[in-house]
């Protein structure tokens, strides 16, 4: 069956409808395009026999492809309805360019070039086509690949395919703090076990990820005027810098790699009177996560009991790791790994320095690891998606939901083999 057709003109379809996230907004949905396409999709999976869609007011979609095997475990594909806010332009203009191993124009008009020697990754390619957008946005294949390999999927899973239950699930805002599969309703998504969909080339896995969590600290100073601020003015920009300066410089993310974990001072906004400061604090391993959080209280309060100015701290869990929680429920990934294997793909475990929807869903009960689309470079302008990684993908999800006959009576314990 060639699915390339059908995968390609979804994407581009999808593609045109502006949804990218909106990092200052509060609201769910944070941007309008979100809601669109949310729309889109529940009447296309209406029309693909899809049971029980759900389209909400915060651009939640979900639904259930009945199964035809008595026994066989509900399995969930996720995706994100939101491409990433990076400064670059919210349009995006898809295109297919053949490589043959030279610098490909992107964008004639504005000059944007791919050079082959700034992004060697793209060598391996020769000879394919490749999907790009025009050089003035992300292409979006993070995460419209996924939702294009979702749809597809489901348009061709017939009812004489042994399986379980099917359910689908697009939610909005990942990009910004997966807030979308924190707030999904999970009797919407009564599935076993499910997978996302995200980023990551061919081959590529996800079964473990970053514990994620994030400090707010406001330091409190006393304003006047210089010429009389001696031992009267307490400058909160200083107090930030100082409470920045009791950590090491090199446990920072651009120091750290693999399964390192950092602290991120990210962002700061100050006034003559108040300093406001954000923490991301990540790491792979629980304990060493507790101790970083732990470090963030003590420096609070070891500055506040000096009695200059004072500090105010909140300590919010973004997301965990999915490791523990794939441990404890073996069955995604093995299923996962046969469908590489029966496929010919070379596993690529990795551990993701960063978070899935999957971590949200795993510690509500879901374990749900990842796999990739395909796609290279993203949050980047040179974002790019070779077709064939892009037909694996969805080939990957086909033969997860066909293979999941083999599942029937297996332990959701036991070892598990990763690689050949």
């Amino acid at each position: 069956m060639t699915y390339r057709p059908a995968l390609v003109e979804r994407l581009f379809r999808y593609l045109a409808i502006e949804s990218q996230s909106d990092p200052r907004s509060s609201t769910l949905p944070s941007s309008p395009g979100q809601l669109v396409l949310a729309r889109r999709l529940a009447d296309e999976l209406r029309g693909l026999g899809v049971e029980d869609v759900i389209q909400d007011d915060q651009a939640i979609v979900t639904g259930v492809k009945r199964g035809t095997l008595a026994g066989a475990p509900k399995i969930g594909f996720i995706a994100h309805l939101d491409t990433v806010d990076v400064g670059l332009s919210a349009s995006i203009r898809p295109q297919i360019l053949h490589f043959d191993g030279s610098d490909l124009c992107l964008n004639e008009k504005q000059d944007i070039w791919l050079r082959v020697a700034e992004h060697p990754e793209i060598q391996r390619w020769c000879g394919h086509d490749i999907i790009f957008g025009d050089g003035t946005s992300v292409l979006g294949a993070d995460n419209k690949a996924a939702i294009a390999v979702i749809m597809t999927l489901i348009e061709i899973l017939s009812d004489g395919i042994p399986r379980g239950d099917i359910f689908v699930a697009f939610v909005p805002d990942e990009e910004i703090g997966l807030r979308g599969a924190a707030a999904l309703d999970l009797s919407r998504f009564a599935c076993d076990f499910a997978y996302t969909i995200d980023c990551c080339e061919l081959g590529e896995f996800v079964l473990e990820n970053f514990n994620a969590a994030y400090a707010e600290l406001v330091f409190n100073g006393v304003s006047t005027h210089p010429m009389s601020a001696k031992g009267v003015l307490v400058n909160p920009l200083l107090m930030a810098m100082d409470f920045i300066a009791h950590f090491d410089r090199c446990d920072t993310p651009e120091c750290t790699d693999g399964r390192q974990g950092f602290f991120w001072f990210k962002d700061m906004q100050a006034s003559d009177s108040q300093a406001r400061l954000t923490v991301l604090i990540r790491d792979f391993d629980a304990d060493r996560f507790e101790a970083r959080k732990a470090k963030i209280k003590t420096v609070t309060r070891q500055m506040s009991e000096a009695g200059i100015g004072s500090i105010e701290c909140r300590l919010v869990d973004n997301y965990m790791n999915i490791g523990p929680y794939l441990a404890a429920d073996c069955r995604p990934a093995s299923l996962l790994l046969q469908a590489f294997d029966t496929l010919g793909i070379v596993p690529k475990p990795i551990a993701m320095r960063g978070g899935t929807d999957g971590a949200v869903l795993s510690v509500r009960g879901i374990p749900t690891p990842n796999f990739f689309t395909g796609a290279h470079n993203f949050h980047s302008r040179f974002e790019f998606l070779p077709i064939h990684s892009f037909e694996k993908s969805l080939e990957v999800a086909l033969a997860i939901a066909m293979g999941a006959q083999r599942q029937i009576g297996q332990p959701r314990s036991a070892s598990l083999q990763i690689g050949p």
